[in-house]
């Protein structure tokens, strides 16, 4: 059986995948806000590398107005817009090969009806894009996981263990089922995620990213009465005593800014950790608020060489997401496949 392992990040992509949003009854009163922004996150990673706009039937004119003619909008049914979960995730092969893995979809422990459209996106992308499709049986998004593409996987305990995700799978059966289908040998298992993401059940991408090897930034807020203010520094402590795949003790970034801000029926948090890596770039979500440009340059600090883009993402934090929670890279191929 050909080995696969799923790339880093900041390796070289060949495009992006974003979905249009457009259900109504997640947005309520902001879709339009909603469109807005996922139409600005689009533009400014396009300024990076390609970007391809998955709509449901019937959408994408709505979407290639929004967008403009910079982004590739292509036509198949959906039912949520957050592609980092219900997308592929993508692996190579030691020839580079790409394929990707379909991982089962359940919305996050089945909080939203109907979402069988997005269990099945996975496969219809990859036929689309003509990349060979890797099944597992296991529920798995890709908000999830970071990967460093050298064997090392960070997650949270909070959302891989949850009942709600693989109530029949063991801790070591979660981690054999990542070791084979991802390509990695060791799983570090943060205890938390953030106690306000109800929605994922504490996504890491939320509160770590690798940003090289040997390397994590960190969501550490310098606030005592901040809600994860104790929970991060546990985050923090399981890092200062662990080690990566190869050995190397991790070194750490702290992104000690937070950004609460009053929207529609009450107050979200902008998490400046949900960022998304693009060729040469990084597309950072901002709240509009005076900590922004600080916490860009810290992440700037993190990525040397890269040029940092802060976007506003106001309504896809009321969503319940971020930047990287609506975006899913495609590694370069050595024989890369065009959307």
């Amino acid at each position: 059986m050909t080995a696969f392992r799923m790339p880093a990040e900041w390796t070289e992509h060949q495009g992006c995948l974003m979905a249009w949003p457009t259900r109504e009854e997640l947005w309520g009163s902001v879709l339009d806000e909603a469109k807005e922004e996922y139409a600005n996150v689009a533009r400014a990673i396009a300024a990076f590398e390609p970007v391809t706009m998955v709509a449901p039937p019937g959408f994408g004119d709505d979407a290639r107005t929004w967008c403009g003619p910079d982004i590739t909008v292509v036509e198949l049914p959906l039912d949520d817009s957050w592609f980092r979960d219900s997308a592929p995730l993508f692996v190579l092969d030691a020839a580079g090969r790409l394929a990707g893995v379909d991982f089962r979809f359940n919305a996050w422990g089945r909080k939203h009806h109907p979402y069988d459209a997005d269990d099945r996106i996975s496969g219809l992308l990859l036929e689309h894009l003509g990349v060979e499709r890797i099944v597992s049986d296991m529920i798995l998004e890709g908000g999830a996981i970071t990967v460093d593409g050298e064997g090392t996987l960070i997650t949270t305990e909070q959302c891989l263990l949850h009942p709600n995700r693989n109530p029949g799978m063991s801790r070591d059966e979660i981690e054999a089922e990542l070791t084979s289908q991802l390509g990695v040998s060791k799983v570090v298992w943060l205890p938390y995620g953030g106690l306000l993401d109800t929605e994922t059940d504490g996504h890491v991408d939320g509160v770590c990213a690798f940003a090289a090897p040997g390397k994590v930034v960190v969501s550490l807020p310098d606030d005592p009465a901040h809600p994860d203010y104790a929970r991060m520094r546990a985050n923090r402590a399981v890092l200062e005593a662990s080690t990566d795949a190869h050995g190397r003790k991790f070194e750490i970034v702290d992104v000690p800014q937070t950004s609460f801000v009053d929207m529609a029926d009450g107050q979200v948090e902008v998490s400046y950790l949900n960022y998304y890596l693009a060729n040469g770039g990084v597309v950072v979500p901002v709240a509009g608020l005076p900590q922004d440009e600080d916490a860009l340059k810290v992440i700037a600090s993190a990525y040397p060489g890269r040029t940092v883009v802060g976007v506003h993402a106001l309504a896809i934090a009321f969503g319940g997401g971020g930047v990287h929670c609506i975006t899913q890279q495609i590694p370069a191929a050595a024989h890369a496949a065009t959307a």
